[in-house]
């Protein structure tokens, strides 16, 4: 590591590693609600007809 290196240090690449961990669950959950609104829709109109 070298003199200039701060934003490299074990700290920040926990940091960022965490920020970007925070950054996937978010998207993934958003996605599984965009997921789950539509199935539950289509659910809703099967169980309607039957």
């Amino acid at each position: 590591m070298g003199n200039f290196d701060r934003r490299n240090s074990m700290k920040m690449r926990r940091r960022k590693a965490q920020s970007a961990k925070k950054a996937r669950l978010k998207r993934v959950a958003a996605e599984k609600g965009k997921a789950r609104t539509g199935t539950t829709k289509k659910t809703t109109k099967k169980a309607a007809k039957v």
